[in-house]
């Protein structure tokens, strides 16, 4: 993807920001529209999804967004960044989803954390290079696609015979606005710090995109290796 096509610097930054996200959502589109049927997965491949997406949430979104927030230089960005953060840490949205694992029988194993361990070290090492515009773009997408995947993940949990929904129901109604907001945090940021034209601009989506298939695929991909 050239990523400097979608960034001029005579150009007014509203401009810039809608072939942006129109490309994030043709990913994510893209992503759900991958998703295998919840209904035809084992037991343990209905597991191993939740198990492999907890490991990953509980314990880094949080970091993600404050990465996010040390990185912009945008005041209207970090204003954004903030008011999320107060969102995650007052609401406890770590416990949510703890709870949400527990009732689907889906709390993460060793295995579970080991499977993601490679795509989430890079993700991770993305977020400490502290990239303002990179970084807000990358928390733009995965709201977005958090957002589109709850009803997916709910599905999983309720075919384990869960019925605690509150991870899901909560994320598929605040993210739409998170995601919009990041977008005007995106906007202000690229007008206030512009990404160099040497950096990719989707390289914190593409790093997302990849343990996001770790997380759903991995099971799969496993079980088709071995069968070779």
């Amino acid at each position: 993807m050239n990523s400097t096509l979608l960034i001029s610097e005579q150009s007014p930054h509203a401009i810039a920001i809608e072939p942006i996200r129109q490309q994030v959502n043709r990913i994510i589109n893209e992503l759900i529209a991958s998703l295998p049927d919840h209904k035809t997965l084992a037991g343990d491949e209905q597991r191993g999804i939740i198990a492999r997406y907890t490991a990953v949430l509980e314990g880094n979104f949080i970091y993600w967004m404050t990465a996010a927030y040390l990185a912009a230089q945008s005041e209207e960005a970090r204003s954004i960044l903030l008011d999320n953060l107060r969102e995650e840490v007052r609401d406890a949205h770590p416990a949510m989803l703890r709870r949400f694992a527990i009732a689907a029988m889906a709390f993460p194993m060793d295995s579970d954390s080991l499977a993601v361990h490679d795509s989430l070290t890079n993700v991770r090492l993305f977020f400490g290079r502290l990239s303002g515009v990179q970084s807000i773009l990358a928390m733009a997408f995965f709201e977005g696609f958090i957002q589109r995947f709850m009803g997916y993940l709910a599905g999983l949990a309720a075919a384990r015979g869960s019925v605690d929904m509150e991870y899901t129901d909560v994320h598929g109604v605040c993210d739409i606005a998170h995601a919009e907001g990041l977008y005007q945090a995106l906007s202000a940021e690229m007008t206030v710090n512009p990404l160099d034209r040497s950096q990719g601009l989707f390289e914190g989506v593409d790093l997302l995109r990849a343990l996001i298939g770790n997380i759903v695929f991995n099971a799969t991909i496993v079980r088709t290796q071995c069968s070779d």
